[in-house]
């Protein structure tokens, strides 16, 4: 039976009450990487103090993600060395950061890359560059290796995440219509990944609508297939079918190929992008630089971070476009900009549950759960099977408003969310308390773009894409959806029309 939100959490309440009573062992855990009361001084337009040294730089990167990092990745590799990366966190990497314990790296967040299409033309330039893919083959070492993902359903895991136990008739039948519909769009081209590269005006029509209604208006009313729907759109999107946009719900299957190899993972998942990238580019990256004001003028644009202004000819804002109307002069407020909060989890596991069975699986999902499940960051390991592992947990705070998600996940304290999380886990293995160590929690309050139905093509994303002044807008939100293909294709796009703007004859 499907368990709602509420009355999972109102279970998890109820596990604190007893909690004195359990003769379970100890489990030690924290917050990690909170960075929402810096985020807070900005909403709350706290006043900083005035800067008191300048210094010229002719561009200024703001936000150290995947697209900051990218942006720097494309100035240095073209040859432009004048510029500054300032990030607010004390690790650079956005969601693409990572942890590392004397068992493994894991990841905080992203944790894989599917392969990259033909189109992905920058991805696959990077990672040529960092031997991802050599002589026109991917690295067998950085591909998943088997078994990928599992399902568990009906008290039993199945290979795969698509439903495939005790479908009826009918479920199968709208299963293969949905797969045909989803070949035919894929067959246009209009659905890429870098999005822009298909975008097209003649899909507009799709995105107004829920993809929930536009499952509804093709019959595809089966309730495993929308189960699998809505797994998918909470898993990439942070967000239900009824609130993501029918075009992003088909984007996320026409942009790929259905047999496609991969995905691409590392045991701390994107961060070991993250780390080759800096390799590259650390020197270029202030971290603990909280970016105040950004100033535009007539030439340049002035930004304020700490005690200092740096002034710029030009400014590459690749932190969340949501920040943006409080940090830059002049600039009004954003409507269509909605972000998903999530809550991400690393687990210390001494031993594994004796429930697990099987070989060790990369990626783990409950059905009917309303988390997203958990990844073994040791899966990757070339080393001899260990005992110990580490298992990122994902939750996607989906159901209901996002600032009333935002506030659940900010206020509650962090053994509310130990027992939340294990109070799933228990119900695939129950004696996971007993093999538990540690649970550190990371809280992300707009930790991904919510692609809301009416926003990927409205006219204020449109207008940012093309932003003319000094202050060009890099984040993975402008595509309407956070991905690191995306992230990756904003940087490199903007640095090069930075590079452009200052030297034409640089950027070719």
């Amino acid at each position: 039976m499907s368990l709602s939100r509420r009355k999972f959490l109102q279970s998890s309440s109820a596990a604190l009450v007893g909690l004195s009573l359990k003769s379970d062992r100890p489990i030690a855990g924290s917050f990690v990487n909170d960075s929402f009361k810096q985020g807070h001084l900005l909403r709350d337009r706290v006043n900083f103090p005035a800067a008191r040294q300048k210094v010229k730089n002719p561009v200024v990167i703001v936000g150290g993600g995947i697209a900051g990092l990218s942006a720097a990745w494309r100035l240095n590799r073209k040859g432009f060395k004048d510029f500054v990366l300032l990030e607010m966190n004390d690790q650079a990497g956005g969601n693409s950061r990572w942890g590392e314990n004397e068992i493994t790296a894991y990841p905080w967040a992203a944790h894989y890359v599917p392969v990259p299409g033909p189109k992905a033309i920058y991805v696959r330039e990077l990672f040529e560059e960092l031997g991802v893919r050599k002589e026109g083959k991917w690295e067998e070492r950085y591909l998943c290796f088997a078994p990928q993902e599992r399902l568990f359903m009906y008290g039993r895991w199945q290979d795969g995440i698509e439903p495939a136990i005790a479908l009826t008739q009918k479920d199968r039948e709208q299963f293969q219509r949905l797969a045909e519909k989803l070949h035919g769009f894929r067959a246009t081209g209009k659905f890429t990944v870098p999005m822009e590269v298909g975008f097209s005006e003649s899909t507009a029509a799709l995105d107004p609508i829920s993809f929930a209604d536009w499952l509804r208006e093709q019959r595809m009313d089966s309730k495993i297939l929308n189960w699998y729907m809505n797994y998918c759109c909470r898993d990439d999107y942070g967000a239900t079918t009824d609130q993501t946009s029918a075009w992003a719900g088909i984007q996320y299957f026409a942009s790929r190929e259905p047999e496609e190899k991969g995905p691409l993972t590392w045991p701390e998942g994107n961060g070991w992008i993250v780390r080759r990238l800096l390799e590259r580019v650390g020197s270029f990256v202030r971290t603990g630089q909280m970016v105040h004001r950004i100033v535009p003028q007539k030439s340049g644009a002035s930004v304020f971070a700490g005690d200092t202004e740096f002034q710029a000819e030009f400014v590459i804002f690749a932190a969340p476009t949501f920040l943006a109307p409080y940090l830059v002069d002049g600039m009004g407020g954003l409507h269509d900009f909605e972000y998903s909060p999530w809550l991400t989890a690393n687990l210390t596991l001494d031993r594994i549950p004796a429930s697990y069975g099987g070989d060790p699986t990369w990626d783990n999902v409950f059905m009917d759960s309303p988390t997203l499940g958990y990844v073994d960051a040791t899966h990757q390991s070339l080393g001899t099977h260990n005992e110990r592992t580490v298992w990122t947990f994902y939750w996607a705070l989906a159901d209901g408003p996002p600032s009333q998600n935002r506030q659940l996940l900010l206020t509650r304290e962090w053994t509310y969310w130990k027992e939340a999380i294990l109070h799933d886990l228990e119900r695939v293995h129950p004696e996971i308390r007993k093999c538990v160590s540690r649970i550190d929690v990371m809280r992300m309050g707009h930790a991904m773009a919510r692609p809301k139905p009416g926003a990927i093509f409205s006219a204020e994303r449109s207008n940012l894409r093309k932003a003319k002044g000094p202050v060009l807008f890099a984040n993975s939100d402008l595509s309407g959806f956070s991905i690191f293909e995306e992230a990756q294709y904003r940087g490199v796009v903007a640095a090069d029309a930075v590079l452009h703007k200052m030297n034409p004859k640089r950027s070719e």
